[in-house]
């Protein structure tokens, strides 16, 4: 629970040692730097760095599609890879060597995109031939050559098809018409395949039935049948498919260089870094300077780095200004990290404030375990994540995310345990140590409020208690005493005087009438100073404006603490779904039926399934908002930057500095 000490980093060396000594600095993974515009520097240097960019872009389109096919190719094979994970470790003797491979890696890009292209004129041709095939499905019917369906001097004959719906009219009209013959030769769920015989002499009569009747020509010539067209087409279509097969396992058989085009990939950006750097640092004609921040406990390994890389090179360590911000880096353990992404989300924590995040993950897992409350749904997030979080060999946004589920479930067992429920039942061999959230009511002053209602209000004194405290902290280590005192302890001591007001005030607690009365004058004693204290820093009007802005506070803090009734609604609608769900699938399993037995045990999957994952996603939202509003709004400033060193930003690879 801290942030990591900062050092202003200052150097300067000869532009002909800037690549070397940013790769010392990428080396060590420990040092952001601050930039500089040098606008005289700025035009060619960009102009290379639009280069690598374009460069990088064109080589990760390669890769994208290598991976894309491959994949596609192991899932319609069922064939297992492991080429195609990103994750995996590579030293940074094998990361540097990359940049040796850039006519490989070129080479492999070309092929890569000329197997595309190919494919795409093998789709297009597909597809033609496809619908070339389905025209030509109804002509198979004919045996005889379709040139043998032409006019002669006196008679126009026309091979072609009519609208199922319009065959009978064209049938009777051409019947009905003198020197007019017909012949149904086949159909299909469309079309009637007709050949249709006029005189010349009634030409203009024959026209006029072909055009109402919707009459299409054969759009096939030539001195094969109907049937050798159609057999033509699906042979074309066959070397269609088989060229695409023979493309598909020449692209997959590039699968074993999707790890080298990572590695490259990666490099590039890595050098891609670099330059962006470059345009950006103090130059002179022959030096350039540089800024940045790095850990104090880094300072020895960044020295070394860069003693080892050049010996014309100055560079020194210094206490940041006053006024400068640094960038944070968190120094958590393995499980407080994974609830840093929430606060990330919020706001960043800034360099010269209290890091609240190991506080914030108790009460986050508390809460978010007494909204599941379950011992079912408990081991199966634990499990779940705890599986996700191991299995993931990169630190993502759903190993972090898991690892919030995983402990979580902990706290939802505890909890499931004191409520004793289990997948909405309650076992008979497990005792029931707190209130049935759907039925047990307590007494406040007469009026009958639900049990579990009461208790989640308290947790949110509780976490209200402990923003003060946080808020008081703060002050203290920016050497405000009295604002730590009269901003965050007197209100703290205010949340506790409610806290055992509110306690002794149940009647189930059975608490002397004492704790009432202690709890009351310490919250009026802390609010009388709270009132008189607010102003201190402003003259005799502000004072009291001040003052009566401390007591209208009051109001806002009742309204704070009813907002942790969210946690009894989330549980509760939770537990009755749950219990629901739990109840039928037992009937139904029960039942003795077998079928009966297949749809209890499906309900119970599908049921309790659903449950947890609108369970857990209500969760997550709703316990972030009580982190957010009511707990960070006491104390939280955030508008912090996160620590991003050089060389700590890989898409693709782990990369091992040794």
């Amino acid at each position: 629970m801290a942030i990591a000490e900062m050092s202003k980093l200052n150097l300067a060396a000869m532009n002909y040692d800037r690549d070397c000594i940013l790769n010392a600095l990428q080396r060590t993974r420990a040092a952001e730097i601050k930039l500089h515009y040098d606008a005289e520097n700025t035009d060619a240097m960009a102009a290379d760095t639009e280069n690598l960019r374009d460069y990088l872009d064109k080589t990760e389109g390669a890769l994208s599609l290598l991976v894309s096919e491959a994949d596609a190719y192991n899932k319609e094979n069922k064939v297992k890879s492991d080429d195609l994970k990103d994750g995996f470790d590579v030293s940074y003797t094998q990361f540097t060597a990359a940049k040796d491979m850039r006519a490989e890696m070129d080479s492999l890009v070309n092929t890569i995109n000329g197997l595309n292209l190919r494919k795409k004129e093998l789709l297009s041709e597909l597809n033609k031939t496809v619908k070339l095939k389905e025209e030509a499905l109804i002509y198979s019917a004919v045996d005889s050559p379709l040139e043998d369906f032409t006019d002669t001097r006196r008679v126009k004959i026309k091979l072609g098809t009519v609208p199922l719906p319009l065959a009978d009219n064209f049938s009777a009209a051409c019947a009905a018409t003198p020197l007019i013959q017909y012949e149904l030769l086949g159909s299909d769920a469309e079309n009637a395949l007709f050949v249709f015989a006029a005189h010349k002499s009634v030409s203009d009569t024959a026209e006029g039935i072909l055009q109402e009747s919707g009459f299409v020509p054969c759009p096939f010539s030539g001195s094969r049948s109907g049937k050798e067209v159609y057999d033509d087409i699906l042979c074309s279509e066959e070397k269609i498919r088989a060229d695409l097969k023979e493309n598909s396992e020449k692209m997959y058989s590039l699968a074993p260089r999707v790890r080298d085009m990572k590695i490259y990939c990666d490099y590039l950006g890595f050098e891609l870094e670099k330059a962006n750097l470059s345009d950006k640092l103090r130059c002179t004609q022959k030096t350039f300077l540089l800024e940045a921040y790095v850990p104090k406990e880094a300072q020895d390994s960044v020295r070394e780095e860069l003693s080892s890389a050049t010996n014309a090179v100055y560079f020194e360590f210094s206490e940041p200004a006053e006024d400068e911000i640094p960038p944070t880096l968190l120094k958590n353990n393995a499980a407080v990290k994974n609830f840093e992404a929430i606060t990330n989300m919020y706001s960043p924590v800034s360099y010269r404030e209290f890091d609240p995040n190991t506080v914030m993950a108790l009460f986050y897992s508390v809460f978010l375990g007494f909204i599941m409350a379950d011992v079912g749904y408990g081991l199966l997030m634990f499990v779940i994540g705890g599986f996700i979080y191991l299995r993931s060999k990169r630190d993502t946004g759903l190993k972090r995310l898991s690892g919030v589920f995983a402990i979580g479930g902990i706290f939802a067992v505890v909890w499931g345990l004191l409520f004793n429920s289990f997948f909405g039942m309650q076992p008979p061999f497990m005792p029931t140590l707190l209130p049935d959230p759907q039925k047990e009511m307590w007494t406040v002053m007469g009026i009958k409020i639900p049990a579990v209602l009461i208790i989640s209000l308290l947790l949110g004194m509780v976490q209200l208690c402990a923003g003060y405290l946080c808020k008081a902290v703060q002050c203290w280590r920016r050497n405000h005493i009295a604002d730590g005192i009269f901003d965050g302890l007197v209100w703290a001591v205010f949340t506790v005087g409610v806290t055992l007001a509110v306690v002794g005030l149940v009647d189930q607690f059975k608490a002397p009438k004492l704790i009432t009365y202690i709890g009351g004058i310490t919250a009026g004693a802390s609010l009388l100073c709270a009132m008189l204290t607010a102003g201190r820093k402003e003259k005799l009007l502000g004072k009291f404006t001040k003052g009566f802005g401390a007591a209208y506070g009051v109001i806002n803090f009742a309204s704070d603490i009813l907002s942790y009734a969210r946690l009894y609604g989330l549980m509760l609608s939770g537990a009755v779904i749950a219990q629901i769900v739990s109840r039928y699938a037992v009937d139904f399993i029960t039942g003795g039926n077998a079928i009966l037995i297949i749809l209890g045990a499906v309900l119970m999957i599908v049921g309790h399934g659903f449950n947890l994952a609108i369970g857990l996603l209500g969760a997550y939202i709703h316990d972030a908002r009580l982190q957010y509003v009511e707990f960070y709004g006491r104390f939280f400033e955030g508008e912090g930057e996160l620590f991003s060193p050089l060389g700590s930003d890989f898409k693709y690879v782990n990369l091992n500095i040794k």
